[in-house]
């Protein structure tokens, strides 16, 4: 009696199993919008651009400057012990700060819930790398501003020399990080729209 008895529960529940409820509209996956996230892009990338402007400023402040002796009369230098070393100082301090620029951005641009996608991931991307690149721009005309000679020094004398990038590499810096800030926070979302829907 307990066998048949668990032999037709067990005919029902294999029963109540293959039956299920037809989906007439199944849910339809969120497409990419590209029209209506183009004006904010435009606005996330000019943004994005202008930062290149502090950073430039930043760097010139914070790298070391070379110091150098004059060592001829037609305004011959060379660098002081240990003083050329700084030329990899004033480059890993522009990367630093650009690495810096880049997280900000990424973090900015995903925080625009409502137009999150990738469409402004490009264009976060994009506004970094100009900003970056407007950065080794302006960096050194402020540095070379900061450190000018107003009367030629007399032979003997050592002066501190600009600032400088030796490498354009280092623009790679902040669009890099705004790859992988905006790709980290879209792999802890895990939402199929980016939780744009939430905005």
């Amino acid at each position: 009696m307990v066998d048949s008895a668990g032999k037709a529960a067990h005919r029902s529940s294999a029963v109540a199993d293959t039956w299920s409820v037809p989906v007439l509209f199944p849910p339809q996956r969120p497409r990419v919008v590209v029209k209506a996230d183009l004006l904010p892009a435009v606005s996330v990338l000019s943004t994005a651009a202008l930062l290149g402007i502090p950073l430039g400023w930043l760097w010139s402040l914070m790298a070391p400057p070379q110091r150098m002796r004059l060592v001829t009369a037609d305004g011959g230098l060379a660098p002081l012990e240990l003083e050329s070393w700084h030329r990899f100082d004033d480059l890993a301090v522009f990367g630093f700060l650009a690495m810096a620029t880049g997280l900000l951005i990424g973090i900015v641009a995903w925080f625009l819930r409502e137009r999150r996608g990738p469409v402004v991931f490009v264009a976060a991307v994009a506004g970094a790398l100009v900003a970056a690149w407007l950065g080794t721009q302006m960096g050194p005309a402020f540095a070379n501003s900061r450190y000018s000679v107003d009367s030629p020094p007399a032979l003997g004398a050592v002066v501190a020399q600009a600032p400088r990038l030796d490498s354009g590499w280092v623009v790679l810096a902040a669009p890099l990080l705004t790859c992988l800030v905006y790709a980290l926070m879209t792999a802890w979302n895990g939402r199929e729209d980016l939780g744009r829907r939430l905005g």
